[in-house]
């Protein structure tokens, strides 16, 4: 009944990002009891359980919290502004951009921050040329948009492709874990941060018009909204947030996907509580997906992307399969 209210929902999802950080700084092939990981976080020595967790564990998992939360707040801006509830932050093709100036960055042999700037690029390309080719000289819309971006993200893919037949065995593996998404070189910085933050807000300040806008462009023209400046504003934010998370973590699936609906299924789809509820349920998702990454077969660790399209999958036929019924 708590979670019946918008604020115990948002005070209990906030209570599972500390609850899933907790797992997260204890669990791993070295496993930590809660005091020491209490002591290597406000009362750091030289042991090796305090360097393990505030030089590997902590970035790692600040970095997932942080892209969880991104891709779960552009994958409810994404289902908004093509008007499809399959619309997942990657279906404009922008994380084909970045994997493509990833990639091609790897066969150079540029790694850290160099390969980190590619990715990057990569992605404002992709979104700029979704944005030039699906408005063309003619009104920009919904289905050209979702159209264009499909189309590129094709592309994309054929180009991903070329590059893997022509990279030698030695680098196929980095190659394929970035692409199946991985947070193991991932680094909490205050650049994400401070984009989720932003972008959080911006959409935040856009909610009653999203509100609107689920009802149809006509109703939300009617109403004195000014869909087209909408529609830019929701394209922008959803790609930044996107870019983002993909420069940082590469291509997980499924989270964008399934966190809004998760939202939804509990009775939400006020913009203002599903934003905010998302990223959180986001944060939380991926990290919880990140521990098992590299802690189910340990030392071996598992790209991120393989953990939560196992957990996206029956989670997202589920609500299918709910929502049919109903």
């Amino acid at each position: 009944m708590f979670a019946r209210h918008p604020l115990g929902l948002l005070l209990l999802l906030g209570l599972l990002c500390l609850l899933s950080l907790g797992v997260s700084l204890s669990s791993g092939s070295m496993a930590l009891s809660t005091g020491q990981v209490w002591d290597a976080l406000w009362s750091p020595g030289t042991d090796i359980g305090s360097q393990l967790v505030r030089e590997l564990r902590l970035p790692r998992s600040l970095a997932a919290l942080t892209t969880g939360a991104l891709l779960a707040v552009a994958g409810c801006l994404m289902q908004v502004l093509v008007r499809n509830p399959l619309a997942d932050p990657y279906i404009l093709g922008i994380s084909g951009g970045a994997s493509v100036a990833a990639l091609l960055a790897m066969l150079a042999g540029v790694s850290g921050n160099l390969l980190t700037g590619s990715a990057f690029v990569g992605a404002l390309v992709a979104m700029l040329l979704v944005f030039v080719l699906s408005r063309g000289h003619g009104q920009w819309n919904s289905n050209r948009l979702l159209l264009t971006g499909v189309v590129l993200a094709a592309g994309w893919g054929a180009a991903i492709g070329f590059i893997l037949s022509l990279t030698p065995d030695s680098s196929l593996q980095r190659m394929m874990f970035w692409l199946m998404g991985d947070l193991g070189f991932a680094r909490a910085s205050g650049l994400p941060s401070l984009v989720l933050i932003v972008g959080l807000l911006a959409s935040l300040l856009l909610a009653r018009q999203l509100n609107v806008l689920t009802r149809g462009e006509l109703v939300a023209g009617s109403l004195g909204i000014r869909t087209d400046l909408l529609h830019l504003a929701i394209y922008l934010i959803a790609s930044l947030l996107t870019a983002t998370a993909v420069t940082q973590a590469g291509s997980i699936g499924f989270v964008g996907l399934v966190v809004p609906h998760l939202i939804r299924l509990l009775g939400y789809h006020d913009h203002r509580i599903l934003l905010p509820a998302a990223a959180l349920l986001g944060a939380s998702l991926l990290l919880l997906a990140d521990t098992a990454a590299r802690t189910l077969l340990a030392p071996q660790q598992l790209p991120v992307g393989i953990l939560t399209a196992f957990i996206g999958v029956p989670l997202f036929l589920y609500l299918l399969y709910r929502g049919a019924r109903q």
